[in-house]
């Protein structure tokens, strides 16, 4: 059994995999903001489920401070806007794994329990598309520029509102 603290803003998705949690032994406690999250950190929980969008915070800039107030919990950034700009930060930040949603109760229990690196992880079959290349690409100067999407736009040579379209559409799955 492990005590599990979920930072997640989507009320509906953080009930059901409370209950999915709940349901296979664990003790879940659930915050939706920043200081609630930090909050309940102080109180040592194993595992810290954290999204990476927290209502248009940044589930990145939290997760330095969870482990500052929490350092022996295991950190899993869960996110539905998954790209490899943001896993790289997580895991650079401190994060053990980085899962794309949907992930099922029992997938996000293996991340957590994975003792080490796995060196035998399956490739891809194919190369990424070329529309995931180019989502990966905008992520990737995003996190560059600190997340400013007048900076990536700049950057890019594209118009700010251009870059925003893209932003609120969900990444291109393989």
């Amino acid at each position: 059994m492990m005590d599990i603290l979920l930072v997640e803003d989507d009320a509906a998705f953080a009930a059901m995999l409370a209950r999915s949690l709940q349901r296979r032994g664990h003790a879940v406690r659930h915050t939706a903001n920043v200081a609630a999250a930090l909050q309940e950190a102080a109180r040592t929980p194993q595992a810290i489920i954290l999204d990476l969008n927290l209502g248009g915070d940044s589930g990145l800039r939290l997760l330095p401070q969870l482990l500052a107030v929490a350092p022996q919990a295991r950190l899993l950034v869960l996110t539905g806007y998954a790209s490899i700009a943001t896993a790289v930060e997580a895991v650079k930040l401190g994060a053990v794994n980085y899962l794309a949603k949907p992930a099922g109760a029992d997938e996000i229990l293996a991340a957590l329990g994975a003792p080490a690196p796995n060196p035998e992880c399956a490739l891809p079959a194919a190369p990424m598309s070329l529309k995931r290349v180019s989502w990966e690409h905008l992520q990737r100067v995003l996190a560059e520029h600190d997340g400013n999407v007048s900076a990536t736009a700049r950057a890019l040579n594209m118009h700010r509102r251009s870059v925003q379209r893209m932003l609120a559409k969900r990444p291109v799955r393989d």
